[in-house]
């Protein structure tokens, strides 16, 4: 990384962007007008900060882009961080936004007859198949996980699978699906990251911002 380049923040698209921007401009950073235009195809933005821009991509790949250095910092959820686990990544800051829960959840209809303890082998449907396989595995439950990227709910309903592992906020899709949440496996929340390397070779302007995103996340104005 260039000393002299850039800073670069990355930030998750869609429901989540909604959540960080407050905290982004409590920071003290303010996208140019261009970032507010819907009809925009553009991914990378100034700011009013010289020092430091913004891209806006998908939110999983958020660590990918902190880790292999082409952002200095990014807001992630920590699914996605728990789901990669890149050591070249330093998460110092929980933002406190994005809040949600990973279930595990199954048709109404098996609840009454079903015990997940005495499950040996379960096949799920889930964007987050290492979390998955690790989770039932620390407990001698084997898990078959079929990747997919979105539509979760149909897979039960269409035989793909009997269960369904994903993240939830008010638990209403689920209901809407016919299914119902049956375990809990971690509460998630989004964080602040940050590549090591940078940390490391530009320890004082990324330090700053680490200090100005937790006075943020306090509620207090930069």
């Amino acid at each position: 990384m260039d000393g002299n380049e850039k800073l670069v923040l990355a930030l998750p698209k869609g429901r989540l962007l909604d959540e960080v921007l407050p905290l982004v401009r409590r920071a003290g950073i303010e996208p140019e007008a261009a970032f507010g235009d819907a009809d925009t195809r553009r991914l990378r933005f100034a700011t009013n900060n010289p020092g430091i821009d913004i891209i806006v991509v998908r939110s999983f790949d958020v660590p990918t882009f902190v880790a292999f250095g082409a952002a200095h910092l990014g807001v992630a959820g920590a699914d996605v961080l728990m789901e990669f686990d890149y050591p070249e990544i330093y998460a110092p800051l929980d933002l406190n936004v994005g809040r949600c829960r990973m279930v595990v959840a199954e048709p109404e209809d098996m609840v009454g007859g079903d015990d997940p303890s005495t499950w040996s082998h379960v096949r799920v449907a889930t964007k987050y198949p290492e979390i998955t396989r690790a989770h039932f595995a620390a407990r001698g439950v084997q898990a078959e996980c079929i990747k997919l990227n979105g539509a979760l709910e149909l897979a039960p309903r269409l035989g793909l699978c009997r269960r369904i592992v994903d993240l939830v906020t008010t638990g209403e899709t689920l209901k809407a699906n016919g299914l119902v949440e049956v375990e809990m496996i971690a509460r998630i929340t989004s964080r602040l990251v940050v590549n090591r390397t940078a940390l490391k070779t530009r320890a004082d302007e990324v330090g700053d911002w680490i200090q100005r995103f937790r006075e943020a996340a306090n509620g207090e104005a930069a």
